[in-house]
């Protein structure tokens, strides 16, 4: 399956937040209870499209998933037992597949992209967090290659530090 990434542009934010609803739903449906009207918000998208941050993947047309890739983390993550603390990293944020698009291997497309990206740019190490109870996301990081360097308690509850050097 053919997928065209771009960055996200303000037009872009209905549909984004649109898919997002109904991932949001979906994960409910799966009693994975980890966003909600609190995270992530418009706000939160419309901010990481100013930033210049989002990326949209497209298949024939159609919003098949987003993600943001910076250098921003939380406080927390100066916790994490990272094994290449020294490293320059990127963190990932907010990967979230259209459910119409979900079992399709979309997401791991959009990690190997990343990980393109993020070579290119001379950069070997991913960050990310993973909520515990999203059995879905944190299969999809360990196939990636990702291990886990901690945990932090958020307002849903737990969530494993992870870490990949590419």
């Amino acid at each position: 399956m053919q997928i065209e990434f771009r960055r996200a542009n303000p037009e872009d934010l209905d549909e984004i937040c649109g898919m997002v609803q109904a991932a949001v739903a979906h994960m409910i449906e799966q009693n994975i209870l980890q966003w909600d009207e609190l995270y992530p918000t418009r706000e939160d998208f419309a901010a990481d499209i100013a930033k210049g941050q989002l990326t949209a993947g497209f298949v024939d047309g159609r919003l098949a998933v987003v993600y943001v890739l910076n250098r921003e983390c939380d406080a927390e993550y100066a916790d994490g037992d990272w094994k290449y603390r020294d490293e320059p990293f990127f963190v990932v944020h907010r990967l979230c597949v259209n459910p119409a698009f979900q079992r399709m291997g979309i997401a791991g497309s959009a990690l190997r992209h990343i990980e393109g990206i993020l070579k290119a740019m001379g950069i070997r190490e991913i960050r990310l967090d993973v909520f515990e109870k999203n059995p879905f996301a944190l299969g999809l990081y360990e196939k990636s290659g990702f291990w886990r360097t901690g945990e932090v308690h958020w307002r849903k509850g737990r969530f494993y530090l992870m870490e990949k050097y590419i």
